[in-house]
């Protein structure tokens, strides 16, 4: 399983630590992750002004982030030295499997859990919007809901979802941040086998 972080590429995958997933798990330190991916570099007040939350809540969750090696500060960035300025690791993160299982076994699945937690929330989201679309009240695309099923082996597979990430990398690489029709977009990709 691979968490593709906005903005990341996949060429330099890192395998979650315990600290990792332990600050992963927690719902506002995932929320402050998609913010500072969209906004590349933030400070806690910023934080917390966006997410409505006290600054020293961001301030905590923050240095719970950088400790696990989810984010890290960017001193150039900064406007003196006592700034704080927090931008996101680069690469892949993966979660586990055979080549590295995770140490915790009920810490992965806690954060497997927020995922899909995650996942639900967007679904609702684009639920609640496809009335919008679909009756013809709007022409402006918000979503979208691609469902196929193909028969691969898994190597195969592994292969489609590289393709894919690479594809998400090299869109982001060449997106013009200056071009105001631009919107953040959450992308999210599940895919099963037929025996789970």
């Amino acid at each position: 399983m691979t968490e593709d972080t906005e903005r990341n590429s996949s060429d330099d995958p890192v395998w979650m630590t315990s600290a990792m997933l332990k600050a992963y798990s927690h719902p506002l330190r995932r929320r402050i992750l998609r913010l500072i991916s969209r906004h590349e570099f933030l400070r806690a007040a910023d934080i917390a002004t966006e997410l409505d939350v006290p600054a020293n809540s961001a301030s905590f969750h923050l240095r719970a982030l950088a400790e696990a090696g989810l984010i890290e500060e960017a001193p150039d960035k900064a406007r003196d030295r006592r700034d704080r300025v927090w931008t996101g690791r680069k690469g892949a993160l993966n979660l586990g499997g055979p080549e590295n299982p995770v140490a915790d076994e009920a810490l992965g699945v806690a954060v497997v859990s927020a995922l899909v937690e995650d996942h639900q929330d967007l679904v609702r989201r684009v639920v609640a919007w496809t009335p919008e679309y679909v009756s013809g009240r709007t022409a402006e695309v918000h979503a979208a809901f691609t469902q196929r099923t193909i028969r691969l082996t898994e190597a195969e597979f592994e292969a489609v979802m590289g393709t894919i990430n690479d594809a998400l990398s090299a869109a982001d690489d060449a997106h013009d941040d200056a071009d105001p029709d631009g919107r953040y977009w959450q992308i999210d990709l599940v895919a099963a086998d037929d025996t789970v």
